[in-house]
């Protein structure tokens, strides 16, 4: 039977995949998956998968390693399995691949997408942050040398910390992630915005420095750091 080719579909059609994560746009990740090398997702993210995959919501592991990720019942992640073509979303949000080799990230919970499952990860607190925020905030820390996929609210910038002497100066609430081995250190200062009607007060940056990179989103999300989908 012929099929029917509908003009400018073609461009939209996936390719063959060339790492085990990659965008497919700017707004989705491709992610191959093989048998025994599973994927930790964000619940809900699956939008479509080629082959045979499997989900399996909750697994024992995360409930451990979350537990403190929690805001209701279930946890954040999944565990996704099999051989084909999987491909995650979260919103529309733009989709960053990352692959580690051998290094640390500590992320921001509300951006992380997926990650191999074979890489370590826990929830921790970022120390240091509370007497400037007068919060304390909690991210998610990943190790390992394996491939890990970030959202960012637009476009966002990858910041090289070790390119010179200078500190890199972020706005916590638009951070994404970071390199763990980073130094880091609070700073507060008045907001331009608190001028021209958009705040007021103190407002306070973290500053970076050493060898690593900084992922900023271009937009400060003031929702809760650590949330559950849905």
């Amino acid at each position: 039977m012929d099929r029917t080719v509908i003009p400018g579909v073609s461009g939209y059609a996936p390719t063959p995949p060339a790492a085990r994560m990659e965008n497919h746009g700017s707004h989705m990740v491709k992610i191959a998956m093989v048998g025994g090398q599973d994927v930790l997702a964000r619940s809900g993210s699956m939008v479509a998968y080629e082959g045979f995959v499997q989900y399996e919501a909750n697994p024992p592991a995360v409930r451990q390693a979350a537990s403190q990720w929690l805001t209701g019942e279930g946890a954040p992640l999944m565990k996704c399995s099999g051989d084909g073509l999987l491909y995650l979303a979260d919103y529309g949000a733009d989709v960053v691949c990352l692959n580690l080799d051998n290094e640390a990230l500590s992320v921001n919970g509300t951006n992380l997408l997926a990650f191999d499952a074979h890489l370590q990860w826990g929830v921790e607190r970022v120390k240091g942050l509370a007497k400037f925020s007068g919060q304390g905030m909690f991210n998610v820390g990943i190790s390992g040398t394996g491939w890990v996929a970030l959202t960012s609210r637009g476009t966002p910038v990858v910041v090289d910390c070790g390119r010179g002497e200078d500190e890199t100066y972020v706005d916590p609430d638009a951070l994404v992630a970071w390199s763990s081995g980073l130094k880091m250190k609070g700073k507060r200062s008045m907001k331009a915005g608190a001028l021209i009607g958009r705040g007021s007060g103190e407002a306070y940056q973290i500053a970076f420095s050493g060898r690593g990179f900084v992922v900023v989103q271009p937009s400060e999300d003031s929702t809760d750091r650590l949330r559950v989908r849905g």
